[in-house]
């Protein structure tokens, strides 16, 4: 793979920061175009920060957290700590992957929100055998 082929892609922290950034702001209800007239951008640039196209600088970062009621930190959560040189383990890594993939979407944060309501456990495990057979039977049909 060529140098500049590799320099085109997103750095894997900046697409993390920007998901966490999507995460939060879909979890508030708030639309791009509300959060980039909030920070003086375009959704556009709302955009390419979400997809991690664009690095967010450390001043917008801080009026992002503001804007969406978190500290810096929360952008960050999920990372291995530069500090100790540690890095996640691949179990974790996965996780968060799904998790933000999971809220960052509608649907997703419909039933992140209205799951745990189902007080009863052998209901909740009724509706993720639903699911799980949906998945495998659209997987099937991908195949087909």
């Amino acid at each position: 793979m060529s140098q500049e082929t590799e320099g085109r892609r997103p750095n894997p922290v900046d697409v993390h920061v920007g998901g966490r950034v999507r995460m939060r702001r879909k979890l508030l209800g708030i639309s791009q175009e509300h959060l980039a007239d909030s920070l003086g951008l375009t959704f556009q640039q709302v955009q390419k920060y979400e997809r991690g196209a664009n690095r967010v600088s450390a001043s917008k970062l801080y009026e992002i957290a503001k804007t969406l009621q978190v500290p810096v930190s929360f952008f960050f959560d999920g990372l291995a700590d530069p500090q100790s040189g540690a890095e996640l383990d691949d179990a974790t890594q996965h996780a968060e992957k799904v998790v933000q993939a999971f809220l960052t979407t509608p649907e997703g944060l419909e039933l992140a929100e209205v799951f745990p309501r189902i007080g009863r456990g052998r209901v909740r495990r009724q509706v993720l055998d639903l699911v799980r057979a949906m998945a495998d039977e659209a997987s099937r049909g991908d195949a087909a």
